[in-house]
């Protein structure tokens, strides 16, 4: 079995020569990014190497309730920043946001490791942490989307969607069509990346698992369990995230409350 090639600090300082090119372009075309896109290479550096130095300690103990402990604050980072991308307010939307990704993220990630792995203990750090993290950070993405494009196009179709009422619809019969364009949104860059997986790309999950000596059929049946894994959080994550935020996002004869979204 192929063993992995350590990259040394001075080789990673390196690497960041690539910047080069990126940075001028901005400059010559004066995008007007530069600063924005510094600020994010130092938080990118700063952040994987405090998470890299964390996970050290996390996957040397390898305790089961450290293990939850480090996955559930990941889903609330997740939960403040998909709340803040759709520009909702924390208070309505907080707790069912963050039971959405709760069952969206542990469900696929218990179908993975105690059926498909079949790993005795379901919560070692080694599956668990970049499991959750794969599957967090699609449905992440998947989230924005879905909220996004629900509330908006309730608003920029209030005649429509005030009409269902008056002609006597409820709540969910009047914003069941926006619900099925919004998740049909969200899960699409999903289907797409399905579609075209192998192709045109390969992806992280079946590239790690070659880097890490396994051989590229091993990789393939990770990536499709992965693949599934995600796609079936996505979706059950965005179904529950704007099922269980209209609860508060809606007054009660139906009508979109004004002040759900912050202000610009």
């Amino acid at each position: 079995m192929n063993r992995i090639i350590d990259i040394s600090l001075l080789s990673l300082a390196g690497g960041y020569l690539l910047l080069i090119f990126p940075l001028a372009i901005m400059l010559y075309l004066r995008v007007g990014i530069l600063k924005e896109t510094s600020v994010a290479v130092l938080r990118m550096t700063v952040q994987l190497l405090f998470v890299g130095l964390y996970l050290q300690v996390v996957f040397k103990l390898n305790n089961p309730f450290l293990n939850l402990a480090w996955v559930a604050a990941m889903i609330l980072v997740a939960d403040l920043s998909i709340l803040k991308g759709c520009r909702l307010k924390l208070k309505p939307f907080l707790l069912p946001m963050f039971i959405a990704l709760v069952v969206g993220t542990v469900l696929p990630m218990i179908f993975f490791a105690g059926i498909i792995l079949r790993l005795p203990g379901w919560f070692e750090a080694q599956y668990v942490i970049p499991l959750a993290g794969m599957i967090l950070g699609n449905c992440l993405r998947a989230d924005i989307i879905g909220l996004n494009h629900f509330y908006q196009s309730i608003h920029k179709n209030e005649k429509s969607y005030h009409q269902a009422l008056a002609y006597g619809a409820a709540l969910t019969e009047a914003v069941n069509p926006f619900f099925r364009d919004a998740l049909r949104s969200a899960i699409a860059p999903t289907i797409a990346s399905m579609a075209t997986i192998g192709l045109v790309s390969l992806p992280g999950m079946m590239t790690g698992v070659i880097l890490a000596g396994a051989d590229p059929f091993t990789a393939i049946k990770y990536q499709i369990a992965i693949m599934i894994a995600i796609f079936s959080g996505t979706a059950v994550t965005v179904f529950l995230a704007i099922r269980l935020t209209v609860a508060n996002s809606f007054n009660a004869f139906g009508i979109l409350h004004p002040d759900i979204l912050r202000d610009q």
